[in-house]
């Protein structure tokens, strides 16, 4: 499995500390059976680090946001006739995607921005630390060249102040987000498909009653120690109601040899939680 990316009008969320996530989760979507996406090879979107492919291009008049309070990021995709695209197809339920991360991985944020008729989109941002940030805008145009083609394009930020980087935690296998602990099991080597197990549990005892969050039971967002390039992935695990866990499988694929950072989040009673650890791949 590939890489690839998500988002909402105003979804995120975990109380994990350095992971902002301005995430207000509603009740659990309609179910879709994501085990009909096998592999959900999104390679073909690169590793997310350009501003610009294939005639479209990610465009914003913002270069520094402030620190400390939420603000809005504006930006527009712009395609190959010079024009701001306004027809987007849905990606797993929204037409939007958007991520914004420092540059040592911490502060983490998913969310589904609103579109203006214009083209311009908006992109409720919770408090930013001090550091240079990238954003991320994930997409389908549903018209034009790229229609149908998904895209991942970003660029960076400043946000000034005192920047007090944070180390990137160590690789393993758990994590623990409000109160669940998720374990990963299996080795990853660059550039390969390898069978992967994402298993949620509370207490000592396994989940299962994951709820679906964005038509699955996991969203998976990934980024590259050093230059953040970007991954994402979805479980194969069939969607049926609010019955999903305790484990989920995967098919994954990450291209660079190196430490990635995982963001996992997944939903239980109408509230989605966010568990962040540190993957190694050979």
């Amino acid at each position: 499995m590939t890489l690839a990316a998500c988002g909402s009008s105003d979804d995120s969320g975990s109380s994990m500390p350095g992971m902002d996530h301005g995430a207000k989760p509603t009740a659990s979507p309609s179910a879709q059976d994501h085990s009909s996406m096998p592999g959900m090879d999104h390679g073909a979107m690169g590793d997310g680090l350009a501003d610009a492919k294939d005639g479209y291009k990610l465009t914003s008049g913002a270069t520094e946001l402030p620190a400390g309070k939420e603000t809005a990021y504006k930006f527009q995709i712009m395609g190959p006739d010079g024009k701001p695209v306004t027809g987007f197809a849905e990606e797993q339920t929204k037409r939007m995607h958007f991520y914004a991360v420092r540059s040592d991985l911490t502060g983490f944020q998913h969310l589904h921005p609103a579109m203006a008729d214009d083209g311009t989109w908006t992109a409720g941002l919770a408090a930013l630390e001090p550091g240079t940030w990238r954003t991320y805008a994930s997409f389908t145009p549903d018209g034009g060249p790229g229609k149908g083609k998904d895209f991942v394009l970003s660029r960076t930020v400043t946000v000034p102040g005192d920047v007090r980087q944070t180390p990137l935690p160590k690789a393993a296998t758990s994590a623990e987000a409000d109160g669940y602990t998720v374990t990963v099991k299996g080795g990853l080597m660059a550039g390969m498909a390898h069978p992967l197990t994402v298993s949620v549990s509370k207490d000592g005892k396994p989940v299962t009653d994951l709820q679906p969050y964005l038509n699955t039971y996991a969203h998976v967002t990934a980024f590259h120690e050093g230059d953040q390039a970007f991954a994402h992935l979805h479980p194969e695990t069939k969607v049926e109601g609010d019955k999903g866990g305790p484990d989920l499988a995967f098919q994954a694929m990450l291209p660079k040899a190196g430490n990635w950072r995982v963001f996992l989040q997944f939903q239980t009673g109408g509230t989605l939680h966010t568990a962040a650890l540190t993957l190694s791949v050979s």
